[in-house]
């Protein structure tokens, strides 16, 4: 019997201040038990995660413990960050990637290490606007393999997201340098929203999708609807995006995909056991009311929206999820 698929999300999404109260009501009244942490207001203003004081790190672990609630992962921006100090036209910084490792890397070690998650999403890193992905692939494995280095030596997993813009930008290259790669520590993370606003098809972002099993971890889990399709996208204008929408109704095929997750469930469960998750999660991260560079926004109506969109889809091919139950409220 295939063990239920984790439910879980970016809990910022669902609150409208960002709040850690709004975040933690919202999913323990939607029935969530875990979530990822990224932006979120623990009483000093929006900080990422990466930014909070270990006071605000007391206080959160306190409370999602009294909500009932675990972190999945922590939603960090490792990678999102140009991989060569050159100018080209773009807004996104660079950093020494020795100072990058011992500094940012390490932060966000810790921040798993603290929230007690074993795993930690991440990015494979910007190349210069306008090359090609394909000529960056040693350099950013061989960056990407010292993260996972550091990650493996405290007992973490890194995830890498497949992305526009970035090197990892599809199913394909992510293949490329998870084989490059080759380290126990590094998985990827497919979302098919990522896929489709690149231009492509649902068949295209299936094909993706399997390219990517070989090393998946986990799913984040959101979708979009072009009305307008123009094909594809070398670069994606990630301001301007604003067709997100639930995974029943978009244009990735999360029918398909999830479909065939299902009869690959068993395996994906002993790889995620071996890292020491929890079991394989399903990472909402809607967008429904606007998504951008690093963050997105639903609000509480529309994050409960994509998660009944999500667990209809499940329904249908009939993979078994975990929410909770009454008793689960009575032994709390």
């Amino acid at each position: 019997m295939t063990a239920p698929v984790l439910l879980s999300g970016f809990a910022d999404e669902a609150a409208n201040e960002k709040q850690a109260v709004q975040q933690y009501s919202a999913f323990a009244a939607l029935g969530l038990k875990y979530y990822s942490i990224r932006f979120v207001d623990a009483g000093e203003g929006i900080k990422n995660v990466m930014q909070l004081s270990d006071p605000e790190i007391q206080h959160l672990v306190k409370m999602q413990g009294d909500y009932g609630l675990k972190v999945s992962s922590i939603g960090s921006p490792i990678g999102k960050v140009k991989l060569l100090d050159v100018d080209d036209g773009t807004s996104n910084k660079y950093i020494p990637f020795d100072q990058y490792l011992k500094e940012d890397v390490a932060v966000a070690c810790d921040r798993a290490e603290a929230f007690g998650a074993k795993l930690i999403r991440g990015f494979a890193f910007y190349h210069p606007k306008g090359t090609d992905p394909l000529t960056h692939l040693d350099q950013v494995s061989e960056q990407l393999g010292q993260i996972a280095d550091a990650c493996d030596q405290r007992g973490l997993t890194f995830g890498l997201e497949v992305e526009a813009n970035l090197v990892g930008q599809t199913g394909d290259l992510l293949k490329a340098i998870a084989e490059q790669v080759n380290h126990p520590a590094m998985l990827t993370i497919f979302d098919a929203a990522n896929i489709v606003t690149q231009g492509f098809t649902a068949d295209e972002t299936y094909a993706q999708y399997l390219a990517m099993k070989p090393s998946l971890g986990w799913l984040h889990i959101k979708d979009y609807h072009d009305p307008s399709p123009t094909g594809r996208i070398q670069h994606v204008d990630e301001a301007s995006l604003s067709n997100f929408v639930p995974a029943d109704v978009g244009d990735s095929g999360h029918e398909a995909i999830l479909r065939d997750l299902k009869g690959f469930l068993p395996e994906l469960e002993s790889r995620m056991a071996a890292r020491g998750a929890d079991g394989v999660f399903l990472d909402l991260e809607p967008h429904v009311k606007g998504g951008g560079q690093f963050g997105g926004f639903s609000g509480p109506d529309g994050f409960g929206v994509a998660l009944r969109g999500l667990c209809r889809v499940l329904d249908y091919v009939d993979i078994p999820y975990d929410l909770r139950s009454f008793t689960d409220i009575k032994s709390s």
